[in-house]
């Protein structure tokens, strides 16, 4: 009997990746791509003070060869709140993860935003699967970075979307890193053939891109790659 190849074929996973072009979204594409999804990376141009990590987003989303790779224009310096969306100043020597209360870097309901977005482009696009690279170790200041907050997403993706109440797919959020160390998400991104030069991590940085190596994040990033006890490419 002959063999229907066609019926045989698997179907393709899709999944939509946020990618910022900085350690852990750059770590989350090589893993969703290592898992065997078929990524659609998607980036936003907010109106961000780091804007020119669009730069290595594309970078990176290049390196791993993406196939869809969609940039995102809209303005959140309208609102502000943040220092990363208005004129308050970054700080400076404190790492964000010693922080007693809620950093001022944090962006008023950026992930909710931003896990829309990437919502909206799966249902479009047929896929059920959303990446991101929340982190909730080193990045435990961040309320929408914290577990029970994408479990409440991923119910809410399933509750108001037509792909959700018709069951025709079941979306689920996946944030492989969310329990990583910096340091064991950078040996894992090694692993994966991340080129963490290629990745920025600095609020603050220059127009070039050279790290402040004074905010929060470039504090974290410094302590991450010396406790996985490999030298930050970009500082060599």
């Amino acid at each position: 009997m002959a063999r229907n190849l066609k019926s045989e074929k698997r179907a393709v996973k899709k999944a939509v990746v946020l990618l910022s072009g900085g350690v852990d979204s750059s770590t989350t594409l090589a893993v969703a791509l290592s898992e065997g999804y078929d990524v659609h990376a998607l980036t936003f141009d907010y109106g961000q003070r780091h804007k020119i990590e669009l730069q290595f987003s594309s970078r990176i989303a290049e390196l791993f060869n993406v196939k869809k790779h969609t940039v995102l224009s809209f303005n959140l310096r309208a609102i502000g709140g943040s220092a990363i969306t208005s004129d308050i100043a970054v700080p400076k020597g404190v790492p964000q993860d010693t922080a007693e209360s809620i950093p001022v870097t944090y962006v008023p309901a950026r992930n909710t935003i931003f896990l829309s977005f990437a919502l909206a482009l799966a249902e479009a696009a047929g896929a059920e699967d959303i990446f991101i690279g929340a982190n909730a170790v080193d990045y435990s200041g961040y309320p929408d970075c914290r577990p029970e907050y994408l479990r409440a997403f991923e119910a809410m993706a399933n509750l108001a979307t037509k792909a959700g109440v018709e069951h025709t797919s079941e979306f689920k959020i996946h944030a492989p890193l969310l329990y990583f160390s910096k340091a064991e998400i950078i040996k894992l991104g090694v692993s994966l053939g991340v080129d963490f030069a290629l990745t920025l991590s600095c609020y603050d940085p220059g127009p070039t891109g050279t790290p402040c190596g004074e905010c929060q994040s470039c504090l974290i990033r410094e302590r991450g790659f010396k406790e996985a006890a490999i030298a930050d490419p970009r500082l060599i």
